[in-house]
């Protein structure tokens, strides 16, 4: 068993862009509120730079995996779709190694928490779907990419009696930003929905199959409201409980 001390290493994907802005040469990026939120919530951040051949070294060290968002899309035939609307950007070498990284955490059962992209390619990873671009698929659809600063809410998301986001939060109904342009489509193997939007775009699944499987499409690393901070503290509960049971 861990010590009551123990702080678990928790391993957060990076965003990656080439030459040009911040160097003249290829350079990952992190928002330092996703470091930030896991230290305050008694984890330690640990960065994963792309190197799929390490992905299971990673996950020998790890107790837990946030996979972030970014500026970027999952390629559409990734889930089957055959065309790529003109919104899409992809990032294929971020892709695969979040995917092996994904993969190799839920075959660990380590826990897991997707934002915003993340959640979406957790979606996938599991078999699920998306949409590509909201405004094309929903009718009057709210902006999900919001023009306030992204601290602050926008719109609200109904929560789902009886799952995991229902137990951490203890809201049926709570503010988030929204950073985002496409959604879950169709829910992958195992996934159920815990919230949605009120134009009924989802906005945040989970995988009941496993300790700690959690996606929400907005960004909780802000830590702007009382149930982004329950978030990322139920699941650095997760992740100290869950070495402790393996040590045990």
């Amino acid at each position: 068993m861990v010590k009551s001390s123990f702080m678990p290493l928790i391993g957060i994907t990076l965003d990656h862009e080439e030459p040009g802005g911040y160097a003249q040469s290829p350079w990952y990026a992190l928002r330092q509120n996703y470091s930030d939120a896991v230290a305050r919530h008694g984890g330690i951040p640990f960065m994963l730079p792309y190197h799929p051949d390490l992905a299971e070294k990673y996950l020998d060290m790890i107790q837990g995996l946030v996979i972030t968002g970014g500026n970027f899309d999952i390629d559409p035939s990734i889930f089957g779709d055959t065309s790529k609307h003109a919104t899409v950007t992809t990032k294929p070498a971020r892709t695969q190694f979040e995917s092996a990284m994904l993969h190799g955490a839920l075959k660990r059962n380590i826990p897991i928490l997707g934002v915003c992209g993340g959640e979406q390619l957790l979606n996938v990873g599991l078999g699920g779907t998306l949409i590509q671009h909201i405004p094309d698929a929903i009718p009057n659809c709210l902006e999900h990419e919001q023009k306030t600063p992204k601290h602050l809410p926008s719109h609200s998301v109904k929560v789902e009696s009886g799952t995991l986001l229902h137990r951490i939060t203890g809201k049926s109904e709570f503010m988030v930003n929204s950073t985002h342009h496409q959604a879950v489509r169709e829910p992958g193997k195992g996934v159920v929905v815990n919230c949605r939007a009120p134009d009924t775009v989802i906005e945040g699944i989970e995988a009941r199959d496993y300790t700690f499987c959690l996606g929400v499409q907005w960004h909780p690393e802000y830590l702007t409201t009382e149930e982004d901070n329950a978030i990322f503290a139920a699941f650095l509960t997760a992740c100290k409980q869950s070495a402790s049971a393996k040590a045990a």
